[in-house]
């Protein structure tokens, strides 16, 4: 039925697991699919006991894109693509997500799918993942991060090889290229999403942050930025309980348990 919810949420221990899911229309995004999308988001950074998220899809594609019948009007005429005061999944923006988020894809990866796909801190592709930024082919550019993301992680003449010509490329060039960390075979991404993101959640979370605000305040900033508060970050993170937990771990020989305090 057309009602129904487009993300599915399910929570297992402190691991987020979204879903994709409007398999019949290939997880094409229409505007309640996005601000479903976004409430999920949110409904995860304002979470404490939440310390990792997983996107992934349901059927055999993650993301057909953008629904161009509904967004796409939408956009033209100066209209947000997620409501105000929720978080932006793409980081650009609105609120932005300050905990990590895990992307596994399968299939059709397309445009908007792909700029999800870029948002994430770590990305998964099953083989027969078929990316591809293909806006220029449509007439218009990519409005999710591609155009920004892209080089930083591919490099310039890898990045411009794709978003110029909308070519797609498969889960090994994928690879090669930086787009992702790691190619798993058909149907097994969201087990080796969901088992990065348990050892991510196990990890001390006032740290995990304080990693993913550095390294984002040098990428967006420059180093001097981002040393500029180095000191500053470790020296409040060694006044926390969980540091004071992971010594002590250390110490008795035994996995730590962190509580983000």
């Amino acid at each position: 039925m057309e009602d129904k919810s487009r993300i599915t949420i399910d929570t297992q221990g402190h691991v987020l697991l979204l879903g994709l899911n409007r398999p019949e229309k290939r997880n094409a995004f229409d505007l309640q699919m996005l601000r479903e999308l976004a409430e999920a988001f949110t409904l995860y950074h304002k979470d404490a006991e939440l310390r990792c998220l997983v996107l992934y899809a349901h059927g055999d594609h993650f993301s057909a894109g953008l629904d161009l019948a509904e967004v796409g009007p939408a956009v033209a005429s100066g209209g947000a693509l997620f409501p105000e005061g929720l978080v932006d999944p793409f980081g650009l923006y609105g609120q932005r997500l300050e905990k990590p988020f895990l992307c596994a894809v399968r299939g059709f990866c397309l445009t908007i799918g792909v700029e999800l796909l870029l948002a994430a801190d770590i990305r998964i592709a099953e083989r027969d993942a078929r990316i591809a930024q293909m806006e220029v082919r449509r007439g218009i550019m990519p409005f999710g991060g591609g155009t920004l993301r892209w080089p930083q992680m591919t490099g310039w003449g890898n990045a411009m090889r794709y978003l110029l010509t909308g070519e797609e490329l498969l889960a090994d060039e994928a690879l090669r290229i930086g787009l992702v960390q790691e190619v798993v075979e058909v149907g097994a991404g969201l087990e080796r999403a969901r088992a990065l993101a348990e050892r991510i959640a196990a990890q001390a979370p006032l740290a995990v942050r304080a990693i993913l605000r550095s390294a984002r305040l040098n990428l967006e900033q420059g180093q001097d930025a981002a040393m500029g508060v180095l000191l500053e970050q470790t020296r409040a993170l060694m006044q926390s309980e969980d540091a004071l937990e992971g010594m002590m771990s250390f110490i008795e020989r035994r996995e730590a348990r962190f509580q983000g305090k």
